[in-house]
């Protein structure tokens, strides 16, 4: 009998995730910032898209078409499910990645996403996945990938590979993948209790264990219990794309071009007498001890002259997507927490805290009596991207184009969210992707749309509908037990919906 899952958890369900660097209209500032031409993008395509959350919010929000493949059936049944609800025509299907590159009808792609499957599959997939970039991509288009990177993972992996052999050899396999995890968690908590000489020269992985205790267990099985499973050095990653003819291009994480959060000033005089950039990359990841990479590659890297470079970051649209007053000048970097510099960021956030649409240049001219240079601003929006608090923002005609496919995938969404509470996001044709609007205010704007316009009669009406199904609320980890308790709790949660997220879900064109 054939192995389908070529030893890829296959009996628990990937989570129901969204990812924004997979969103095409990110690669836009990062590239600009890096001083790279930056493509346009028609065609897209996402190879192990899970359950298709990130693919399909992508396809009905913007006007690129999408195509995308993941081995699992009952995965690929719910993306085709809300590729269908959407109306896109989004190209979905449930082939393996060597299935999948012989197809016969799909186009050239300017742009290929990857997701972290890239660090779960076999070499043998790899390969299959660096031929199809190769054929498929076009010259110019670009590529991402986020996977497990050495050295980070480097002390964690010997535990990781036990705990993998304890889950094949100890644990009962008619109990399902759950139960094995457990039991492989338990069982590395008192393998470290006594004290083992491998803990001593690794003492991180304790606080590792601990942390891998309270998380979600679909998302372990896919991340931990994998048959192959391998963090790579970033110099490997070159050679595997080298075939492909791609280049690479920057980081995908906002947050990493800004040095000043993520390296001391040692670190980076050190950094800047390396004349290779790649292999400078290499040696960063050791400063930072980076363990997850999210990265832009490219076929053809092209620098643009510093003239037009400047004047395309003036032309960038950012959008203010939280509420002024909740924004913390606080960033978390590789060298911990730092604080945002109040009189930069203050006159910036004050210029966009009526959630309307501005570019780089005019915000430029609202800050000019501060004086703020235009660096400043580049690196504030870098970080404030990063950090979720801005979002860039699609062009007028494609906002419009994307409306009505939202619309429907946002009603499918809203309408499924009366009996779960899985996904966390709907679509916004103004930023091209996905935004996070968690179960209660997803039903907080069902009941809206059915007409109830007061925030006791959204708290009344998602009680209605938990309380249909035996559900109750649970606030700082206590289950309310009451009728009165959960209708007080969702109407203090609906109030605050009103005041800090409705202008913002209107802004965004979700409401």
């Amino acid at each position: 009998m054939t192995d389908w899952t070529s030893g890829y958890v296959s009996d628990i369900g990937y989570t129901f995730g969204y990812y924004t660097e997979l969103n095409p209209l990110r690669v836009k500032l990062a590239f600009l910032n890096a001083g790279l031409v930056c493509p346009e993008f028609g065609t897209a395509c996402e190879l192990g898209f899970g359950q298709g959350v990130s693919t399909a919010l992508h396809a009905a929000a913007s006007v690129v078409q999408w195509h995308g493949t993941d081995f699992n059936p009952s995965q690929a049944a719910y993306a085709q499910e809300l590729a269908t609800a959407s109306g896109t025509g989004a190209g979905l299907y449930d082939e393996a990645f060597n299935e999948f590159a012989q197809r016969a009808d799909l186009p050239q792609f300017d742009y290929i996403g990857l997701h972290g499957i890239w660090s779960w599959i076999s070499d043998e997939n790899r390969a299959v996945i660096v031929n199809f970039i190769r054929k498929k991509l076009k010259v110019g288009g670009v590529v991402y990938i986020s996977y497990n990177t050495l050295p980070g993972w480097g002390a964690f992996a010997p535990m990781r590979h036990l705990m993998t052999q304890h889950a094949e050899v100890l644990g009962t396999e008619g109990r399902g993948i759950v139960s094995r995890i457990d039991g492989a968690v338990d069982f590395a908590e008192k393998l470290l209790a006594t004290n083992p000489l491998f803990l001593r020269a690794n003492p991180l992985v304790a606080d590792r264990i601990k942390t891998l205790k309270d998380q979600n267990r679909h998302y372990l099985a896919h991340e931990y219990f994998n048959r192959d499973w391998h963090p790579m050095h970033f110099s490997t990653m070159v050679q595997w794309l080298e075939g492909a003819k791609l280049q690479y291009a920057c980081s995908a994480h906002y947050l990493d071009h800004v040095d000043a959060i993520n390296l001391s000033a040692e670190q980076q005089a050190f950094l800047k007498e390396i004349p290779d950039v790649m292999f400078r990359e290499s040696v960063r990841d050791f400063m930072v001890n980076q363990q997850f990479r999210r990265d832009y590659w490219i076929k053809g890297v092209r620098k643009m002259p510093a003239l037009a470079q400047a004047e395309a970051l003036r032309q960038v649209r950012v959008l203010l997507t939280a509420h002024r007053p909740d924004v913390s000048l606080k960033v978390t970097g590789a060298l911990g927490q730092a604080d945002m510099s109040e009189a930069i960021y203050a006159p910036l956030l004050d210029a966009l805290a009526d959630h309307k649409v501005k570019t780089l240049g005019q915000l430029e001219q609202a800050v000019a009596g501060h004086g703020i240079a235009f660096s400043q601003i580049i690196q504030a929006i870098l970080i404030l991207a990063g950090a979720g608090h801005v979002s860039l923002v699609q062009d007028e005609v494609v906002m419009t184009k994307a409306r009505k496919h939202c619309d429907k995938i946002n009603a499918h969404l809203l309408n499924n969210a009366r009996g779960s509470g899985e996904v966390n996001y709907l679509a916004s044709p103004v930023t091209g992707g996905g935004v996070v609007v968690g179960r209660f205010q997803q039903l907080f704007i069902l009941a809206m749309q059915q007409g109830k316009k007061q925030s006791t009669e959204w708290a009344q009406f998602t009680w209605n509908v938990l309380a249909s199904q035996g559900q109750k609320l649970v606030k700082e980890g206590k289950t309310l037990e009451t009728a009165e308790e959960c209708l007080a709790e969702l109407t203090v949660q609906a109030q605050t919906f009103a005041e800090k997220q409705i202008p913002i879900l209107k802004a965004l064109q979700i409401i």
